[in-house]
């Protein structure tokens, strides 16, 4: 996030998904740091990134199996990604079993497919365009999990493009203004899913990242990225339509992405696959991730097995 981006108990309220009430019990509790200018109550951007860090970070593999072997027939279940729409899952998944509990992780794309590979990842979310055939995560799941069997299921589809300043003063319309002289970008991090698409538009567009001003330049979430269009220390970058209008800036939709959880199908993971797929087609978890503006016609469709 940018360094001097600040945020109102009520856009933390809405960040978080909670109450402004729980917001100022955080802050009274001293989990949360806070600082008044005049008589409002503001949160830095770091703060908030790293509170959601210190609360929702996935435990390593050893404290993962010394709760399991402590509690038994509860399994601890590693849903990997960044969207609001995981958060969600991982309640429903709770609240309907008393057999998992949810763990988050907050890996981009390619790190959660790794990890997965690796056995410390259990569903993982994907975004993954393939700029050679234009298809979404599955030439990326395949060369990864080669040697592995997987279901890759649709949860939810949203709207992908580039993130501007309020009326949009450079006049930038597509991936090829990208090679604009003198556009500053911010990008994001190795592994996530908006910095492969900024590299595959840029390769298909025959741009040099050497000639894109800003390219090393680095936020590790949407909001991050968003926030610095916002307070102007970058021209562009690219991300998700929902945080745009919480960031309160400009949003240029170019495409629409396929994201996908991917489980691994193990004698193990028989019950999950069935949970998970079960909650993507129940109609008031649709209707929770419609009300955030995400695409849900193709939620709870398989879209490839292995």
């Amino acid at each position: 996030m940018a360094h001097n981006e600040s945020f109102t108990t009520e856009e933390i309220a809405r960040l978080l998904k909670v109450s402004k009430l729980t917001v100022y019990d955080l802050i009274k509790k001293g989990e949360l740091k806070a600082f008044r200018v005049g008589r409002q109550m503001r949160v830095d951007a770091n703060e908030l990134e790293h509170y959601k860090l210190r609360t929702l970070e996935v435990k390593s593999a050893p404290e993962v199996e010394a709760e399991k072997t402590i509690k038994g027939s509860v399994r601890q279940v590693v849903i990997s990604g960044q969207d609001s729409s995981l958060d969600i899952l991982a309640r429903q998944i709770e609240s309907n079993t008393n057999q998992y509990r949810p763990l988050r992780s907050y890996a981009g794309s390619l790190d959660g497919l790794i990890a997965m590979y690796l056995g410390k990842a259990d569903i993982v979310s994907t975004h993954l365009l393939d700029g050679d055939t234009l298809q979404y995560n599955i030439p990326y799941i395949r060369k990864l999990l080669v040697s592995q069997s997987f279901i890759v299921m649709n949860l939810i589809g949203r709207r992908a493009g580039l993130y501007v300043a309020k009326g949009n003063p450079l006049q930038i319309r597509g991936w090829p203004d990208l090679a604009k002289a003198g556009l500053k970008l911010i990008n994001r991090e190795k592994g996530a899913g908006a910095r492969v698409l900024l590299d595959e538009q840029l390769r298909l567009n025959g741009i040099s990242k050497k000639h894109v001003k800003g390219y090393g330049d680095i936020q590790t979430s949407h909001l991050g990225v968003a926030s610095s269009v916002a307070n102007g220390r970058a021209d562009v970058g690219v991300g998700i339509e929902h945080t745009a209008k919480v960031a309160n800036i400009e949003f240029i939709p170019l495409m629409t992405e396929s994201y996908d959880l991917v489980l691994l199908k193990t004698n193990d993971n028989e019950q999950l696959i069935g949970n998970v797929q079960a909650i993507l087609q129940n109609k008031s978890f649709q209707e929770k991730l419609q009300s955030l503006g995400y695409d849900v016609s193709r939620t709870g469709e398989v879209v490839y097995e292995q």
